[in-house]
């Protein structure tokens, strides 16, 4: 029996120790148990646009003639921007929290307008060009869903609504977008618990719910051949990946 006893002792010695060596000191133990935090942002993003061409256009002269003009806009390329801004996070429960994280995002988007009716001397289409600067002020409202907590690592999903307003545009461009627009996100991302913060990578994919294209821009440009071009697009839903790290 004592030897029963002594060996039984021994194996649990023994995981005990196994145990053990997995485990590690946990940085910041009690961070997740305020009812109530702050914490700023700094990330990059990628802008893209999904455009609905809008097909054959009945073009007027100035002498009343009429003729049919084909123009197709993508933008062509994606270009970098930057992210800053701050959080607040509520706390739900065990799993569950609340943000609400006003930023600023700043990029630029660049459009190619090819007239598919008119060629050049090489055969190609004759292309115009513009290169919009964007700056949006949004306030996310995010719903985050965390897994257990392990060691100092503790992965999540998040999803949520992101309203934004538009600062930039100009009455001369080819495309003049919304005032406003509303993004819809969603995204993974992980806590990592540090011995004097916390850090939360977290990459998000945001889709535009509404039709962020200003329909009335056309008809208040002064120079008329740039109409054409104007109405090539009848609608158009901003898209953004969206790379952030928080520091909580």
């Amino acid at each position: 029996m004592k030897k029963t006893i002594s060996l039984i002792l021994l194996l649990l010695n023994v995981a005990l120790v196994a145990s053990a060596q997995n485990l590690t000191v946990q940085n910041r133990p009690y961070t997740d148990l305020r009812p109530f935090h702050f914490g700023v942002v700094v990330g990059l993003h990628l802008q893209d646009i999904e455009l609905m061409n809008a097909g054959p256009q009945i073009i007027t002269s100035e002498d009343g003639t009429t003729v049919e003009r084909i123009v197709t806009c993508d933008q062509d390329r994606w270009d970098p921007g930057f992210t800053v801004g701050v959080l607040g996070e509520l706390r739900l429960g065990s799993h569950f929290a609340f943000r609400v994280a006003p930023a600023m995002y700043f990029g630029t988007r660049h459009y190619t307008f090819m007239n598919l009716s008119e060629t050049l001397e090489n055969g190609q289409p004759v292309t115009e060009t513009q290169e919009m600067k964007s700056a949006y002020i949004s306030t996310a409202l995010d719903l985050i869903f965390s897994a257990p907590r392990l060691n100092n690592v503790r992965p999540y999903l998040v999803g949520g609504i992101n309203p934004m307003l538009n600062l930039s545009g100009k009455d001369n461009d080819y495309l003049k977008l919304k005032s406003y627009d509303v993004f819809l996100e969603i995204g993974l991302g992980c806590d990592f618990y540090l011995p004097y913060f916390k850090l939360r990578p977290e990459l998000k994919f945001c889709y535009g719910l509404i039709n962020s294209l200003d329909t009335n821009h056309a008809s208040r440009l002064q120079d008329a051949t740039m109409r054409m071009y104007a109405n090539s697009v009848k609608e158009a839903h901003s898209k953004m990946v969206v790379l952030s790290f928080y520091f909580e």
